[in-house]
């Protein structure tokens, strides 16, 4: 490698973000990158020429390590979508000036579909113009819902965060009052695709019955059926737990959420926020019920629990950032690295390349053979799929009991 590398973070953090930005620093100097920048803010802050040289930060091997155990996006992320190539080239112009500048040879992106389509763009653009750089997507995500990869960096440590807390709040459960009637509305993660709420099944064991029911946005969700259930199981059993996804909708498209206080905030993606759904269902419950009732969001905990991180997901992340490196490197642009399962037992994993335009403004979403016929839990195929995934810890680095993070004192 001749050339710099600059690196870049997008959308939503995960636990393990910060593992594939340790991956690609590590393997880019490995490789002979005189200096590795890092965008802050995403692509949205190198357009203000905002950028650091990550030598500063990652000094040894000890940063290292640390740096893989730090939640949240240690470079700073973005929400920001470039216009189309043929509308509006100045932007491109530029960004490709900041590029020259810096003496870039390689472009690194982690993110997920909306970051696919930053890279899908800003290749495209390159090749139009004859620029040399090269363009790579490592994939990042908790909503595991990129197409063509088997899964995404980000999710088995959010599943095995998800499956944790669902087994302890069943576990509050079966202490409460005697003779006490509670249902627990569990809010999880999903705009449109239901792998994270899907991996509250995981819970269930010798020791724990696991959440009596499991709404996925893949089946549309009705809210009468939903009562009727929750009633019948009342009738059963004192303490009802149910696992709903932020992005249910119900027959004319609604998400649930909207049939209570909902947000109107929307992104550049045009993204709608979505929150409020376990609290309309458990008002809902109480109301028709009388019964205590308790709404419990997993929220921003479900991406920024890197105390529970998995050490598959952990040294996958890792892995990606580096076979993004590897690709830009051999002369690849417009590919993302792909995650390819190449054993089930063991469980066995490699990294492939795959283009980003078959890739972008897709999404992936739980096959309906995966959820039961009914609707309202997952199947042994699907646990199957997820149960590799949350395997091993990955130990934080504790400082006076607390884990310790690496950080930057400001981004400017």
């Amino acid at each position: 490698m001749k050339g710099n590398v600059v690196v870049g973070q997008s959308g939503g953090p995960t636990a393990v973000i910060n593992s594939s930005l340790a991956g690609v620093y590590r393997t880019a100097i490995q490789r002979g990158a005189k200096k590795v920048y890092g965008m802050l803010y995403g692509i949205q802050g190198l357009l203000d020429e905002q950028y650091v040289d990550l030598s500063k930060y990652i000094k040894n091997d000890l940063d290292v390590e640390i740096l893989k155990r730090t939640p949240s996006a240690f470079l700073g992320t973005c929400r920001y979508k470039l216009p189309d190539i043929h509308e509006n080239q100045e932007v491109y112009v530029k960004i490709f000036e900041i590029l020259e500048k810096l003496n870039i040879e390689c472009f690194i992106y982690i993110g997920g579909n909306d970051s696919m389509d930053t890279i899908k763009k800003l290749s495209d653009y390159a090749v139009l113009t004859g620029k040399p750089q090269k363009f790579i997507g490592a994939p990042k995500t908790i909503d595991n819902d990129l197409a063509l990869t088997d899964h995404t960096p980000g999710y088995g440590s959010a599943a095995k965060y998800i499956a944790t807390s669902t087994k302890e709040i069943i576990r509050d459960g079966l202490g409460f009052s005697y003779k006490t009637k509670l249902v627990t509305i569990i809010e999880i993660m999903g705009r449109n695709a239901g792998w994270l709420t899907g991996a509250s099944a995981l819970s269930k064991g010798e020791d724990c019955a696991g959440p009596d029911m499991i709404y996925l946005p893949e089946v549309v969700f009705d809210v009468d059926k939903f009562t009727q259930k929750v009633k019948k199981l009342l009738e059963k059993k004192d303490v009802v737990v149910v696992a709903v996804s932020e992005g249910i909708r119900i027959a004319d498209g609604r998400y649930v959420c909207e049939l209570g206080a909902s947000s109107d905030y929307s992104d550049a993606f045009g993204h709608k926020q979505l929150t409020g759904c376990a609290t309309f269902l458990a008002n809902h419950i109480h109301q028709e019920m009388g019964c205590k009732t308790r709404a419990v969001e997993f929220s921003t905990l479900q991406r920024s629990a890197a105390h529970l991180a998995s050490r598959v997901d952990v040294n996958e992340a890792f892995m990606c950032g580096g076979a993004a490196v590897k690709a830009a490197d051999e002369g690849d642009t417009g590919k993302m690295v792909v995650i390819e399962r190449v054993s089930v037992d063991p469980y066995q994993c490699a990294t492939g390349i795959y283009d980003v335009h078959k890739i972008a403004n897709g999404e992936k979403l739980v096959p309906r053979e995966w959820i039961t016929k009914d609707g309202t839990y997952v199947t042994d195929e699907f646990i199957d799929y997820v149960k590799p995934l949350i395997q091993g810890d990955y130990p934080s680095v504790m400082v006076d009991g607390i884990p310790r993070h690496l950080y930057m004192s400001s981004k400017k």
